[in-house]
């Protein structure tokens, strides 16, 4: 294969008209030419530093048939969603299908599974399976360590896997939202060397000091872009991108071809953007991708622009994936693996006996996924403390999946729901299923939707009922992505149809169980203080 087209050489800061030339997957050559006209610019694939692609609702074959055609040829992806719910073998599923497409799918090994002793989760990855995985050549690193209080304070069990992957020489993924000046030091130490989870530019400076690669995110809930993108200034070898987390309607529109284009927008220097968009990862993960130069794997695109970065072909072991908007990849047929073992839940599991009118409120904020405590008067009726959709306080639920349990039930705010409720069996990190709802009915009736559905997000508005139904683990489809981001565009649609102001509803509501993350949050088991890592009570009328 011979192409021209303007090569945009990032190392060497330049710009200039090249034939690239591809001999069996590789780069054969790249001789500048004298060829003029409108020729479209040529630069490394973009990879996404760090997702759960579990998020997407997708299984990783079909996450790459959308990620292609926005340049996408990499990911950094960590598995602990599914590994939450079926261990090693969740992990081992999302590694066998995505080695059925022509993607670069590079998995780490799941460092806190559970994220937390405070929920009830479908299975446990422990020091001998981090050693398993670790040791394996398709593992690439330790991912995210959450306990960040273990790593603070050496506990045994936190630092035998960080030591396990240090032995076989793999970087450790850092999770430390909001840690900053001697706790951030005591943190970075213990070995983690990257984070995705700053959401302050000082925050993110104080840890880019001590030696950690930021990886800017910006995903379906959590937003953290412009906080953070005046860092590439000063540091662009220590930025990477990322998405975290994005749901299969977002996916389909764009992904860090995005990210690219807002940096040049803001006036970013193209070198810089493109170093953290297409090659830091690469340098920092020891990545076997290819960063254009001859005798380098033909992973690269033609885009129309080098402001839109409207993606024109992408190449992965120089096979064209995707073309002028349309992937290229096919469908791939796979197993279904699950957990779930829950009973229908009755009307009365959901009803709460009031001992008091004021409650600690979760507040949920659009854009963020940390969650400070506030606190609101709730409705009492017969005894039974009950929704105020007047001032936008809600019933929150989070039902136990893995086993019959008594549902925990607390208050939440910016939701928004004047009627009905929605529930998601997506759920960080345990993936129990989690609702939030205007009326007890609504609630009972959205929950036992997605029992019956073995998993899927649901809402429930009066007659009208909507399931999009998520089987592999509960959290992901098998189904074609593009049919899944429609279906799933029109459950978004009811949610903000019943009046939820946020930007994403169902995304928004899957991080209000996860505990690892401050200030307030809601398990399985209960209402939980993150700053102080313990259950709270609800009222405080005690």
């Amino acid at each position: 294969m011979i192409s021209i087209a303007q090569f945009v050489d990032i190392p060497q800061r330049r710009i200039y008209p090249v034939e690239l030339k591809i001999d069996h997957g590789k780069i054969a050559t790249i001789q500048p030419t004298f060829a003029r006209g409108d020729l479209p610019f040529l630069l490394p694939g973009f990879i996404d530093a760090h997702v759960h692609v579990e998020s997407s609702m997708l299984i990783p074959s079909e996450f790459a048939r959308l990620a292609v055609v926005h340049g996408t040829v990499a990911t950094i992806s960590d598995p602990h969603e599914i590994a939450n719910v079926c261990g090693v073998e969740g992990v081992n599923y999302m590694i066998e299908n995505g080695n059925k497409v022509p993607f670069h799918f590079f998995f780490g090994a799941p460092s806190c599974v559970p994220a937390t002793p405070f929920e009830t989760t479908g299975a446990e990855v422990n020091v001998n399976d981090i050693e398993e995985l670790i040791s394996r050549p398709e593992i690439l690193y330790l991912a995210e360590m959450m306990n960040w209080p273990g790593a603070v304070n050496r506990d045994p069990v936190v630092m035998e896997k960080i030591r396990i992957a240090q032995k076989y020489g793999k970087p450790i993924d850092g999770h430390a939202p909001g840690l900053m000046g001697e706790l951030a030091e005591k943190y970075v130490k213990a070995g983690p060397s990257t984070d995705h989870e700053c959401f302050t530019y000082e925050e993110a400076l104080g840890k880019i000091k001590l030696g950690m690669k930021i990886a800017i995110r910006e995903g379906s809930a959590a937003k953290n872009f412009e906080a953070l993108i005046d860092l590439i200034d000063d540091y662009p070898e220590m930025i990477m991108f990322c998405s975290d987390d994005k749901h299969p309607d977002n996916l389909a529109i764009s992904h860090i071809n995005e990210l690219a284009a807002r940096a040049v927008a803001k006036g970013k220097d193209l070198f810089d953007v493109l170093q953290a968009a297409c090659l830091n990862p690469i340098s920092h993960y020891s990545l076997p991708v290819g960063q254009l130069r001859e005798g380098d794997a033909a992973d690269f695109i033609l885009v129309n622009d080098l402001e839109k970065f409207e993606v024109l072909e992408t190449y992965i072991g120089g096979e064209k994936v995707a073309e002028n908007g349309k992937t290229l990849i096919q469908s791939v047929k796979n197993k279904v693996i699950n957990n779930f073992n829950t009973s229908a839940k009755k009307l009365e599991d959901f009803q709460l006996a009031a001992k008091g009118s004021k409650v600690r409120i979760i507040e949920a904020l659009d854009g963020q996924l940390i969650t400070p405590e506030i606190e609101g008067e709730i409705l009492i009726r017969n005894g039974f403390a009950e929704s105020n959709p007047e001032k936008d306080i809600l019933k929150i639920t989070v039902v136990n999946r893995y086993e019959d349990a008594p549902p925990a039930v607390a208050f939440i705010k910016n939701f928004g729901l004047k009627t009905g409720a929605i529930a998601s069996s997506v759920g960080h990190d345990s993936h129990n299923i989690i609702a939030v709802g205007v009326d007890d009915v609504s609630i009972c009736r959205a929950v036992n939707l997605l029992i019956e559905a073995k998993g899927g997000v649901s809402a429930v508005s009066g007659v009208k009922e909507e399931v999009l139904p998520l089987p592999v683990g509960g959290i992901m489809s098998p189904e074609d992505g593009y049919q899944v981001a429609s279906a799933y565009t029109g459950i978004d649609r009811i949610a903000k149809e019943m009046g939820s102001t946020l930007n994403s509803p169902f995304m928004t509501l899957s991080f209000m169980a996860l505990l690892v993350i401050p200030d307030l949050k809601l398990s399985d088991k209960g209402l939980f203080d993150g700053k102080k890592f313990a259950f709270c009570d609800l009222f405080f009328d005690l």
